[in-house]
């Protein structure tokens, strides 16, 4: 990854936890950048970014509340109709999640999906607005 990418995923991680910018803003400017997937680490606050050539750049990012023990599927596709529908911002969206149960999120940019998972291996599956399953 170069250091131009890498300059742009640090923005754009300050620009989601600071609720500057949405989701679709964010992964549109990810797609520019020829970025192909990241990883949202709820309990280490981390948010991982993987270029097709296996090159990635860890980028540490604000602090959810601890994760339920039980994982709720609904509950996550729940907070991802409400932040969908404006309801609600970036924060409290990973404050719902974390409210389900979910330690972490990967979010696949080519495969316009998002999976949502628990800690013991619990999963939501969330395609794109749009996007065919």
């Amino acid at each position: 990854m170069d250091d131009r990418t890498r300059k742009l995923v640090a923005e754009l991680n300050r620009a989601s936890d600071e609720e500057r910018m949405s989701f679709p803003e964010v992964v549109g400017a990810l797609v520019g950048a020829g970025v192909e997937r990241y990883h949202m680490d709820l309990v280490r606050c981390e948010r991982t970014f993987y270029m097709p050539d296996g090159a990635f750049e860890p980028v540490p990012t604000h602090a959810s509340p601890p994760a339920a023990q039980e994982f709720s599927a609904s509950g996550v596709e729940a907070a991802v109709r409400v932040v969908q529908q404006g309801e609600v911002q970036y924060r409290e969206f990973c404050g719902r999640i974390a409210q389900a149960g979910c330690v972490g999120y990967h979010v696949f940019i080519a495969g316009q999906r998002v999976v949502y998972y628990g800690r013991k291996g619990g999963q939501h599956v969330e395609y794109f607005p749009g996007a065919k399953p």
